[in-house]
């Protein structure tokens, strides 16, 4: 990797838990600028660090979700464990330069390790190992990094995302549908669409004519599905799929990449120990077989130092929730279910990070 270029480190702020430091550097070809928050943990230091990698949607450097900021609970939670942690704006948003949609997750696990050379430049932190903690897409991020470099020393996959692109899409779709307040007659036209255009994405997933062959599938299955509405007897038709949002998106650069997403083409390389939670209602990353490969995939490679941990009735926002839908993330006074910092105390212990 590329010497990254330091432009500036100011003090910003000061909390119960850390000393914080607003900075901005370089990632390793200079095509962007990052800004990120760098804590110091008060008092006692264990010598290492995280870095903070964010999930699907353009996100701040407190991770804001459905009005909870996310990362900034994180980072508390480790600075008063000892550890240092750099938590960085997305592409697009903040201090950082560039466009999110046109960056993918291979670039967002370059950002990561761009990150890791900031903090191994600053001599002053004496650090002894960094990791990496990602939410979501996060994860996939993280496990890319990892596999590249020797700099990630561990990872801790939260909500994280260990599957292949199409099946993930599909797997959450299935999900979505499954729990929305729609007739079974609209599920299945859901499902029959989306698996559709799924299949035609990936087909011609490097093709320059990929928004034409969207369009084809979706206008050939429209014809279909009208001549079926009618044999329903329903006067009102209250079923949409966006099409156009839909295609839009999928020719961008971040859908190709996800798309032909494999897992298996970097988690057999990731030698370093590993968390992953996930939580058993989670709509957006289905839990068991994401933790199966988070478990399988690395141990392919040898990695036996691998723990999975599946938390009950926790969403995607690593919240308790009742119905676990999206719309009910900010009606969910809790922000990170316990549990789940229990589970990272007791890793964190295992493997002598504190």
């Amino acid at each position: 990797m590329k010497k990254l270029l330091l432009v500036a480190l100011v003090l910003t702020s000061v909390n119960l838990f850390a000393q914080e430091e607003e900075v901005l550097f370089k990632n390793a070809d200079k095509s962007i600028t990052i800004g990120a928050t760098v804590s110091l943990p008060k008092g006692n230091t264990s010598g290492n660090a995280v870095v903070l990698v964010s999930g699907g949607g353009v996100q701040d450097r407190d991770g804001k979700m459905a009005g909870h900021p996310y990362f900034k609970l994180l980072a508390d939670y480790f600075n008063a464990k000892g550890l240092t942690v750099l938590r960085m704006d997305d592409r697009g948003i903040g201090k950082t330069t560039g466009q999110y949609d046109l960056a993918t997750t291979a670039d967002f696990a370059d950002d990561a390790l761009s990150a890791i050379a900031y903090l191994k430049s600053r001599k002053d932190l004496k650090l002894k190992r960094i990791g990496l903690v990602g939410h979501s897409e996060g994860g996939a991020a993280s496990a890319i990094a990892a596999s590249k470099s020797k700099d990630v020393a561990f990872i801790i996959s939260l909500a994280g995302l260990a599957l292949d692109g199409q099946s993930s899409l599909k797997f959450q779709n299935e999900d979505l549908v499954a729990s929305a307040k729609i007739s079974d007659v609209d599920k299945k036209r859901s499902n029959e669409i989306n698996n559709l255009m799924f299949k035609t994405a990936y087909q011609y997933v490097d093709s320059a004519n990929m928004e034409q062959k969207l369009n084809d599938t979706y206008n050939e299955w429209k014809k279909k599905d009208d001549v079926y509405f009618k044999t329903l007897n329903i006067e009102f038709d209250h079923f949409r799929f966006p099409v156009y949002s839909y295609v839009m998106n999928a020719v961008k650069p971040w859908y190709r990449y996800f798309l032909k997403f494999d897992p298996v083409n970097f988690l057999p390389k990731v030698r370093v120990p590993i968390l992953a939670i996930n939580g058993d209602k989670d709509l957006m990353v289905r839990s068991e077989v994401n933790l199966d490969n988070w478990k399988n995939l690395p141990l392919k490679g040898g990695n036996k130092d691998v723990t999975i941990k599946q938390i009950a009735g926790m969403n995607h926002l690593l919240q308790h929730c009742i119905t676990c839908e999206q719309q009910e993330y900010s009606q969910i006074k809790e922000a990170i279910t316990p549990e789940v910092f229990t589970t990272i105390d007791g890793w964190l212990k295992k493997e002598n990070l504190l």
